[in-house]
């Protein structure tokens, strides 16, 4: 008999993950791996919510988890960014059309950003699930002091925020100087956002022909400005997008 469709959802941090528990009713912890899974349901659909940890290596060990363990069908990534590319501000959100590692470099062995042995250096995320999560995205973000509260949107200067869709580029270094910004658009000139764990997740899921898709809030520039109030934004905007985003997304299926 085959088994009912099963998300996996992942979190970028602790208070993302939070608010997604919350909106599991009845989800029952399962640790495999130092990692607790969490097995519920959001809107009648069958979920696995999980903590990705920090890093391409541990968002890997994480994804082939939930995949091999928890048999899920898709996977939903959802989490901060930097923010690189032209327009793309504060506030906003990136759902990922494609995946780079711009640490990765084995030339000239290969050619820079390629992965050994695979022949590719970009990863594409799941047409449809993606524009499904763009469409919620658009949905929460038209309304956002709905969702945040003005106070937050005062606070963080959330002008008319916007989706995006396009690169998302990832390595295993905090971006966070305007120097090694201005030399990640340099290398990279469709990036739009930089963070650390989506394009391992991506390969995994490449390798699994399990369909994936990622949305990321814009929580700064990834310049010397990139540590101002962040766990804040997390708290108050971050967390709040990721929990009312994928509430439209599930209750759309």
């Amino acid at each position: 008999m085959k088994s009912a469709p099963r998300a996996g959802i992942v979190a970028a941090m602790h208070p993302e993950l939070a608010a997604v528990l919350a909106a599991m009713p009845d989800e029952r912890r399962q640790p495999v791996a130092t990692r607790d899974f969490w097995c519920g349901h959001w809107a009648a659909h069958e979920v696995v919510a999980v903590l990705s940890r920090v890093g391409k290596v541990a968002a890997a060990t994480t994804a082939t988890l939930l995949i091999e363990r928890f048999k899920v069908d898709r996977i939903v990534f959802t989490g901060t960014a930097g923010g690189v590319g032209d327009g793309v501000r504060v506030g906003d959100v990136v759902v990922a059309g494609s995946f780079m590692q711009h640490d990765m470099d084995a030339s000239p062995l290969f050619p820079r950003f390629e992965v050994p042995l695979t022949g590719v250096a970009r990863f594409d995320t799941d047409s449809d699930l993606s524009t499904g999560l763009a469409r919620a995205a658009q949905t929460v973000l038209a309304r956002a002091a709905d969702t945040l509260g003005a106070d937050a949107v005062a606070e963080f200067d959330l002008q008319a925020p916007r989706v995006h869709r396009g690169l998302i580029a990832s390595g295993d270094r905090f971006v966070a100087t305007s120097a090694e910004s201005a030399a990640l658009r340099a290398a990279l000139p469709e990036a739009l956002a930089v963070e650390m764990e989506g394009a391992a997740v991506a390969q995994v899921c490449r390798d699994f022909n399990v369909p994936f898709a990622a949305l990321r809030t814009i929580s700064d520039r990834a310049d010397d400005a990139a540590h101002v109030d962040f766990m804040r934004f997390i708290d108050q905007v971050a967390s709040r997008y990721s929990a009312a985003i994928l509430e439209a997304y599930f209750e759309s299926l």
